[in-house]
């Protein structure tokens, strides 16, 4: 008889403990549920298809992609920049390279900072994009288009390729360039007053 108390006596407490536990948790506030960050979906073919459009009709396959103003782009590397220079009055710049690649591409970059640099025209370490790149023509994308160029961007292979850094005007630079002289002065650039001034 001993021996029966104690476990009638642990049967109890686990029952006891049972019905604390389930009236608890039907007069307990629920707890709120986080949500995990959203894993970012991967694009249709329809965008990157569309991206790839803009890439090619926006000419960034021209400048960017090896061989391509010479008549033989190397599509193998794809967007990889470029080391012909394009020397004028902002001095020589390079078309940079667009792949994903983490050291010498876009492959640390997210989306929404890669659509800014090219809606306000600076570069991602903050210098400003130099001629010939058409960011002003960028920047009226719609952001769906905006979208799917970059998604397209993100999607291509990665190519390690360090492209020269620009040089400013009255440094010579050692490579192959491609030069615009000076504008003649239809062509030159005009500075507008700010409003109200």
């Amino acid at each position: 008889m001993i021996q029966r108390v104690p476990l009638l006596l642990v049967s109890l407490a686990v029952a006891v403990a049972l019905v604390t536990v389930a009236r608890g948790a039907k007069t307990a506030t629920p707890v709120a549920k986080t949500k995990a960050a959203p894993a970012e979906a991967k694009p249709t073919p329809q965008v990157l298809e569309r991206g790839k459009k803009l890439a090619t009709f926006g000419g960034c396959v021209d400048c960017h992609t090896p061989g391509a103003l010479y008549g033989a782009p190397d599509f193998t590397r794809q967007l990889s920049g470029s080391e012909l220079g394009w020397s004028g009055p902002w001095g020589t710049s390079y078309a940079r390279n667009l792949t994903p690649d983490l050291e010498t591409g876009l492959g640390y970059y997210k989306e929404h900072e890669i659509i800014l640099a090219l809606k306000s025209g600076k570069r991602l370490d903050g210098k400003p994009m130099l001629p010939p790149m058409p960011w002003q023509n960028f920047a009226s994308l719609s952001d769906a288009d905006m979208h799917a160029l970059v998604a397209y961007l993100q999607s291509l292979p990665p190519v390690a390729h360090q492209v020269p850094d620009a040089l400013p005007p009255g440094q010579a630079p050692t490579g192959r360039t491609l030069t615009f002289p000076a504008p003649p002065a239809w062509d030159a650039p005009k500075t507008t007053a700010a409003p109200g001034k």
